[in-house]
């Protein structure tokens, strides 16, 4: 965006940048809900939300991310030029807080307000004036649903957790806990996951669980929708890298990994010859490009050690309830 582009019509939404650098506190404290049905009264407003606003140079495509921090308490992320992966520029993020009055969640500022009300969110200037409205975004990840192609090894798809290892199945979905029989060298790797709902929870006490490659590098999961997307955030390889961009949607979203892995290399007397690389798509995203993993060491709670040998898939449990479904491995060269 430019930098004449004025953000007074944008001052609604404008605390100082400083926010996005709160800490949030690790400890789980609140319910933790994986039906819609039973989430509280802010659930339906949290979300993602765009549209356009005024600016200098005429008018302005603007995505605002809406988190539900429980008891009708609410933050309200503003990323101009779209939502992430969909026009967001890259420029810092302005945040607000808001609280849900009266059906509507209100947020304000010295300069104006936004009204987030029946899945629209009315921008007003400090005269009272509407200089514009959002709109609901429903997002669904592009690789939903893709089925395994022949010759795929098929970890689940809804029946039975006959490939895990102590594997649990509750209303067709697998439990977080658990590691698959099978292991694999290099391959690519689809799952679909839906992180809980806990709106009175912070970091990584938040919806936390991980896809560990080889039972050896955690892509991490976590409910870091709105968030700045560190490496111990959702799409983030834990203690390695941060993802390009944090395409975290909303509690109770489901969500995709689309991961092409290639293994470490090792000569006949064991040594190391060449680190694994990993590209990662998170709800049809690259979010990271060919990375070189550290082959002298496994991410942090890996169960496996690193070495020439082949290694599980491993869902891991962090006491909170992410489900799984339709994962499937294709193993490459």
């Amino acid at each position: 965006m430019s930098s004449r582009v004025s953000r007074r019509w944008f001052a609604w939404l404008g605390l100082a940048l400083s926010l996005s650098c709160v800490a949030w506190p690790i400890w789980a404290k609140g319910p933790a809900v994986t039906d819609p049905t039973k989430a509280d009264a802010d659930f339906a407003y949290q979300g993602e939300y765009a549209g356009e606003v005024p600016s200098e140079a005429g008018k302005i495509k603007l995505g605002v991310q809406v988190i539900a921090l429980g008891g009708g308490k609410f933050r309200a992320v503003g990323l101009f030029g779209g939502l992430p992966g969909d026009g967001w520029t890259g420029e810092a993020k302005i945040e607000v807080e808001g609280q849900l009055d009266a059906g509507a969640v209100v947020f304000k500022s010295d300069q104006g307000a936004g009204t987030l009300k029946n899945g629209k969110i009315t921008v007003r200037d400090n005269n009272g004036n509407v200089v514009g409205e959002l709109d609901r975004v429903d997002r669904k990840s592009p690789t939903l649903g893709t089925k395994p192609p022949a010759g795929a090894k098929v970890l689940f798809d809804g029946t039975n957790a006959d490939a895990w290892q102590n594997g649990r199945v509750e209303e067709g979905l697998l439990v977080q806990g658990t590691t698959s029989k099978a292991t694999f060298g290099s391959h690519k790797l689809h799952l679909e996951f839906r992180i809980p709902y806990q709106p009175e929870d912070r970091g990584q006490g938040r919806g936390n669980s991980g896809l560990y490659l080889q039972g050896r590098y955690e892509v991490q999961m976590l409910d870091s929708f709105g968030l700045e997307g560190k490496d111990n955030e959702c799409g983030g390889i834990y203690s390695v890298k941060k993802p390009d961009v944090n395409m975290c949607l909303p509690p109770l979203a489901w969500q995709t990994y689309d991961v092409e892995y290639t293994t470490a290399k090792f000569d006949d007397a064991g040594k190391l010859t060449a680190n694994p690389r990993v590209t990662v798509s998170h709800n049809g995203v690259v979010i990271h490009k060919d990375v070189e993993l550290p082959g002298e060491r496994s991410t942090t709670a890996a169960p496996v050690k690193p070495g020439p040998g082949l290694g599980p898939v491993y869902l891991q449990d962090h006491g909170n309830p992410v489900r799984y479904r339709n994962i499937w491995v294709v193993e490459t060269k």
